[in-house]
């Protein structure tokens, strides 16, 4: 039975020797390994940190109106587009409407009022003026008569005196003396009278006078009025403004995400009934840690997915990273804003955003798995034909051929999960490296190449 097993294990270990001759690569009596190759190649390769962000509509907001009053109409409903300007929700105007009236009332009021005031003002500019300018001639008259009265009275005194010195000599007779005498007093009075028509011309002027200050009391009068017209006008204005406030409108294209009352509810300032979203364009805010944001900046270029919409990548740019953390974290949030043509993207809607840490393009690209890394550096196997034994076909039975693995120093470059950048004049695009290591493979090990080319 020892005997028959001792030959059983020398056979063996004939035909594998045997085998191995045939195929040129049995090197000191090491069979071949079976490792996997797969060929290297030149493109591009990048490093990417990888972040939470979220979808944010770019503009958001919650509606509530001014004024307080029961709801009349709701015009939308939620999933709704509207546009900037569209009236969505009404309260019950009804008595600020009629307030507004009683109000336009006052306004034409106050407009007849002020119209009459100031037809009336250049007529009581004219009627005082002119009566100052009658005034002042009279009193010029007054004063010219008493001046001619005054030269009149000395006159008819120069006589008197004169005549009645001659009487005395009997130059002139008594009838003579008695007419001068009777001219002088008479040119007295009529000078006395003169005189009170000048007191009475210049009592005339300052009255005259006087009443221009009417016009002053017209201008303070008109100037009333007028105060009166803006005041009714303001009234006009601020029931307007309180009517306009009545109705909710959208401010800006967007979506309705929430109808928050109906009919016949009571609403107020403090009472929310609207929301409208912006979301033709949204924000994605990302979060960012400490550490990354080296490599988040505006400008930097970005990707992301959604759970929500499997097999779609987007891609954007970083507009803008905040300048301070959240608040209760060490994580700076960073924006991207994004056009939304369709609106795919759903605020709140949770996405996985990658921004390039490190890129290369046009390097020689090889499998993660084949680089080695060993006392001297980096280093990859490539694979090459064994030399076929003298008289041999240089394939096994099985068909893949037996090669020679070499090992290649490296100068490692950027490294993915998958793949990395490799230097070094032995390994171009389409060589063969090893992706597989057994633990015995080493530089010029036999190897069974699977997937070759």
């Amino acid at each position: 039975m020892g005997t028959n097993v001792r030959a059983r294990v020398i056979m063996t270990a004939g035909v594998a020797v045997l085998s191995a001759c045939s195929h040129g690569a049995a090197q000191q009596g090491q069979p071949p390994s079976a490792v996997e190759i797969a060929p290297a190649s030149r493109g591009n390769i990048a490093t990417y940190v990888v972040l939470d962000g979220q979808v944010a509509p770019q503009f958001d907001a919650t509606l509530a109106t001014a004024e307080a009053g029961t709801v009349a109409a709701v015009y939308v409903n939620e999933g709704d587009h509207v546009r900037k300007g569209q009236l969505l929700v009404q309260l019950d105007d009804s008595q600020l409407q009629a307030q507004l009236i009683q109000a336009k009332g006052l306004v034409a009021q106050a407009q007849a009022t002020l119209s009459t005031q100031r037809i009336q003002d250049p007529i009581t500019r004219t009627s005082t003026a002119s009566a100052v300018t009658t005034a002042q001639q009279a009193l010029t008259q007054a004063q010219n008569a008493l001046r001619a009265d005054v030269a009149a009275e000395a006159n008819a005194k120069l006589v008197n005196d004169s005549n009645q010195e001659l009487v005395k000599q009997g130059y002139v007779s008594q009838t003579a003396a008695v007419q001068a005498n009777a001219q002088y007093v008479a040119a007295q009075q009529t000078t006395l009278s003169a005189r009170n028509a000048v007191i009475a011309a210049q009592a005339a002027l300052a009255t005259a006078r006087r009443n221009t200050l009417q016009t002053q009391q017209q201008a303070q009068t008109i100037a009333g009025a007028a105060g009166s017209l803006e005041n009714a006008q303001g009234q006009v204005k601020l029931l307007e403004a309180q009517i306009a406030q009545t109705r909710i409108v959208a401010p800006f294209d967007g979506v309705v995400t929430q109808r928050l009352l109906d009919p016949g509810a009571y609403a107020g300032p403090s009472q929310s009934a609207i929301r409208v979203s912006h979301v033709g364009t949204v924000y994605l805010n990302v979060n960012v840690p400490d550490d990354d944001l080296a490599y988040v900046h505006p400008g930097a270029r970005a990707t992301f997915t959604s759970s929500s919409l499997p097999g779609k990548t987007f891609a954007g740019a970083i507009s803008e990273v905040n300048a301070v953390p959240t608040t209760g974290t060490l994580s700076y949030r960073a924006r991207i804003t994004m056009p939304n043509p369709g609106e795919l993207l759903r605020g709140g809607m949770l996405v996985s955003v990658s921004v390039m840490k490190a890129g290369h393009d046009n390097v020689v690209i090889v499998p993660r798995s084949a680089i080695q890394d060993g006392p001297s550096g980096e280093s990859v196997f490539t694979v090459s034909p064994a030399p076929a034994a003298p008289g041999a076909a240089g394939k096994g039975p099985a068909g893949p051929p037996v090669m020679i693995a070499k090992e290649v120093p490296v100068r490692l470059g950027i490294e993915t999960d998958t793949q990395a950048e490799v230097a070094s004049p032995e390994i171009k695009p389409g060589t063969s490296v090893i992706t597989t290591r057994p633990d015995g493979l080493r530089d010029k090990s036999p190897v069974l190449a699977m997937g070759a080319r």
